[in-house]
């Protein structure tokens, strides 16, 4: 066969209008990454990733497939999980391990196309309609796939379709190493038997109302009257109908949208009902939380805090600032303020939260000062920037004051290694940045 026959052979596997996305799952990715690690300890035995069962209740964060199939699940408290599967092995979570794999995998997908969206720690979206020179979509799939399990030891599921949607939905069809085509055509077929609730972006609440308006299936969604979904759900029930037959509009991204809010919180091993407590979780959160909104340059003129009761009562209170602030004290004292305003004293918390929210960019914002902070803002500005480059190259504990010191969890926002979540876009924002920054 000639090159141009090849290229036209290639050719009829993408729609002269439209796209074509796959969507790559990382399968039970944390254990996954450990038994990458460390094979001889964990390969093709029942593991589960979570947090130390002395803190409160353990829960299993993620779980390896041979502790699927005894009845482990993810969500199960450690207790639980051990019970079913006596021989488990409980991993402490490395989240510097598991940005590592992330980073490596996206690389990987990034070196087909240069619209990869990551989604987050174990996912992304490609859009690879301008990567004909590739490969057919399956060959694509395949070669991505095999790259990932050869250079990383992790397997991972794609599903190829011709939007974020069905990418989605086809990725969750096999798995591990599944590789899953869905068309917009096969979608009755596939999809419409299925409970509502397995629809992407129907999350339990809407699928039990909806099954309270006797819609219990995909297919009876995309049979559904719209203006009947639309009174129930708003402009929701119009995009739940669109998705039920298939269809989705929405890009990959490979620029990521400037954060709406950043925050921490944290459950605490034992009830607080001091000042003295409450004041060092809060500077632990005031640290990490403006650090991270240094790290992306932004300020925040809201400040949110959240407090929950042992017996799961939670409030959130929130102050809006005149000038909005990335500094460490100045959040710390509004959530003090906070605390003693709404906060009964003496009563018991279990959790305590700090959010900065309303975020401008930094570069952008235009910041009113008062003629004592006018003098003294840049002397703040360039302790932090001091300060900053400090913790970056020797580590979060290099610089800490003595009120930071304890024994709660709080403690464990510095240390990088430890704290994280599956959706962690911190990391993620940064990866994409330097590739902005070399294709600029």
């Amino acid at each position: 066969m000639s090159t141009e026959d090849s290229v036209n052979q290639v050719k009829r596997f993408y729609p002269e209008k439209g796209r074509v996305i796959l969507h790559l799952d990382m399968n039970a990715f944390y254990c996954s990454v450990h038994e990458a690690e460390d094979p001889e300890t964990y390969q093709g035995k029942p593991t589960a990733v979570a947090g130390s069962i002395e803190l409160r209740k353990g829960i299993v964060v993620t779980c390896s497939y041979a502790a699927r199939a005894v009845g482990v699940k993810t969500g199960m408290t450690v207790r639980q999980a051990m019970r079913i599967c006596p021989d488990l092995i409980l991993i402490q979570p490395d989240f510097h391990l598991y940005r590592t794999y992330s980073k490596a995998f996206l690389e990987i997908a990034r070196s087909y196309t240069p619209l990869v969206e990551p989604v987050s720690i174990d996912e992304c979206y490609l859009d690879i309609t301008g990567s004909k020179t590739f490969g057919t979509p399956l060959e694509i799939a395949n070669e991505l796939q095999s790259r990932i399990r050869e250079q990383l030891l992790i397997p991972c599921s794609i599903g190829i379709a011709p939007n974020k949607l069905l990418a989605k939905m086809a990725s969750d069809m096999k798995k591990p190493n599944g590789i899953t085509v869905l068309r917009i055509r096969e979608v009755p077929k596939l999809l419409w038997h299925r409970p509502c609730g397995e629809l992407f972006g129907v999350g339990k609440k809407t699928a039990a109302k909806l099954e309270r308006m006797g819609i219990l299936t995909i297919g009876e969604l995309a049979r559904a009257d719209e203006g009947r979904l639309v009174h129930a759900f708003g402009v929701y029930g119009q995009a739940m109908k669109q998705a039920a037959h298939g269809l989705d509009y929405s890009e990959v991204k490979a620029d990521r949208e400037a954060a709406k809010s950043i925050g921490h919180s944290t459950t605490l091993p034992a009830d607080v009902d001091t000042d003295e407590d409450v004041r060092r979780v809060l500077l632990n959160l005031s640290d990490q939380v403006t650090r991270r909104m240094r790290k992306q340059h932004m300020l925040a003129y809201t400040i949110q805090l959240t407090i929950r009761s042992p017996d799961m009562k939670t409030i959130t209170r929130s102050t809006t600032l005149e000038t909005p602030t990335d500094d460490r004290n100045k959040m710390l004292d509004e959530a003090k303020r906070l605390y003693e305003k709404h906060w009964k004293r003496g009563e018991p918390i279990r959790l305590l939260g700090l959010t900065g929210q309303n975020l401008v960019v930094k570069e952008e914002a235009a910041v009113q000062l008062d003629l004592f902070e006018y003098h003294e803002q840049p002397k703040k500005e360039k302790l932090n920037e001091t300060m900053d480059k400090i913790r970056d190259k020797y580590g979060e504990n290099s610089l800490v004051t003595l009120g930071m010191l304890g024994d709660d969890p709080s403690v464990l926002l510095r240390n990088h290694r430890r704290r994280g979540t599956s959706l962690d876009k911190d990391f993620l924002r940064e990866w994409q940045q330097d590739h902005k920054k070399e294709e600029d």
